[in-house]
């Protein structure tokens, strides 16, 4: 059985997950938040496999958010949901410690598939091309561009020079400037 558990924003769309999961064999919703405030007690209580983040919560940074879940000491994996799941995305999901992204008009069996691949231990993350790289460094500054290519090549926090105490404020400042923009008219993550 996997265990997975949903935070976004849109009650509707909580519901409707948790009705489409209910009914795939092999996969359980355990819970649903609404916010990164509801997401802690519920991850702590239900640990889940896998939690399917939406990019777009109110006051809140999914990437952050992500970053923050895969530095748990057993983390689930981590599938960013999303309306806006696509090139401009990859690099920070990637900065992140996502293990996939999806977008949210996929076909259920879709979601179902991407469940069970990354509870498998895949990656559904896009290629990480050269372009998608050069186009999100150039959003860095000097500092952080530099950590981020080190990151990307496949070097710890450590490696690159960072302190432990320098971590969390550095990355989330990275993710910070990497969140891709949503759309004023539309406001679905």
């Amino acid at each position: 059985m996997i265990r997975v558990l949903t935070v976004d924003d849109h009650p509707a769309l909580r519901a409707g997950l948790k009705t489409v999961l209910q009914a795939e064999p092999g996969i359980v919703p355990v819970g649903a938040a609404d916010s990164a405030f509801e997401l802690w007690p519920l991850l702590h209580s239900t640990r889940p496999d896998v939690v399917i983040l939406d990019l777009h919560l109110p006051g809140s940074n999914a990437l952050v958010l992500c970053r923050t879940i895969k530095a748990e000491l057993a983390p689930p994996k981590v599938l960013i949901y999303s309306a806006y799941a696509g090139p401009p995305l990859v690099v920070p999901a990637a900065l992140a410690g996502a293990d996939g992204m999806l977008s949210k008009s996929v076909a259920a069996r879709d979601l179902y598939a991407a469940i069970r691949e990354i509870a498998g231990g895949s990656s559904l993350l896009p290629e990480l091309t050269a372009e998608l790289r050069a186009q999100a460094l150039d959003r860095l500054d000097g500092e952080d561009r530099e950590l981020a290519e080190a990151l990307l090549a496949g070097r710890t926090p450590a490696e690159a020079g960072l302190a432990p105490d320098e971590v969390g404020a550095r990355m989330d400042r990275m993710l910070d400037h990497l969140q891709p923009v949503q759309p004023e008219a539309a406001a679905t993550g």
